[in-house]
């Protein structure tokens, strides 16, 4: 099997169940964008050695490829006749719980923020915070499509705490690693 189709040559492509759209769409940039934060999860992974890290964000690049599997899903393509999805692996409230444990448990190791800190801090911890702002991204990727069509109101918000816990974590490598948070002075 060839990996180049040449179908997208003309600027379209297609969702699960065969439907076209541009490249344009907000729906090819929410779940590109997410595909996008996926790859910079592995990049924090390459630059870390801390196996809990390590597990965690597997299980992070796992539930955001079945973020993206949705967002790539249009909602007449989305459930069967019997009204049960057609995407076995969906993301649900117990993962944002599971998020918010993780965030609560890092933060429990850490100083109290006394000031905005600036990106950086080391590979690992830089590589974190670009995985933040790329998820941002992502999240008002699918704010955006969410009010042209509709979602599942837990994509947006799974994607909110898992900024919060991008953030958290650079916290967290950059005193694993005994790297200095750079503090922002005005």
């Amino acid at each position: 099997m060839k990996i180049y189709t040449k179908t997208g040559d003309k600027g379209t492509t297609s969702l699960y169940g065969g439907v076209k759209i541009s490249k344009a769409a907000i729906r090819l940039d929410a779940y590109g964008t997410t595909d996008e934060l996926n790859s910079f999860v592995g990049n924090i992974i390459a630059f870390s050695t801390h196996e809990k890290i390590i597990f965690q964000l597997v299980e992070i690049q796992k539930e955001l490829f079945v973020v993206g599997s949705e967002l790539a899903t249009p909602k007449e393509k989305m459930y069967l006749a019997n009204g049960q999805a057609r995407i076995a692996n969906i993301v649900y409230d117990s993962d944002i719980e599971k998020l918010e444990k993780w965030i609560d448990d890092w933060e429990n190791e850490l100083e109290p923020l006394k000031s905005f800190i600036l990106p950086g801090g080391g590979k690992a911890s830089a590589a974190a915070h670009i995985a933040r702002t790329v998820c941002r991204r992502a999240e008002r990727c699918v704010v955006g499509l969410a009010a042209q069509e509709e979602i599942r109101e837990i994509l947006p918000k799974y994607l909110n705490r898992l900024s919060d816990y991008f953030f958290v974590l650079a916290r967290v490598l950059s005193k694993l690693n005994g790297e200095e948070e750079v503090k922002w002075q005005p």
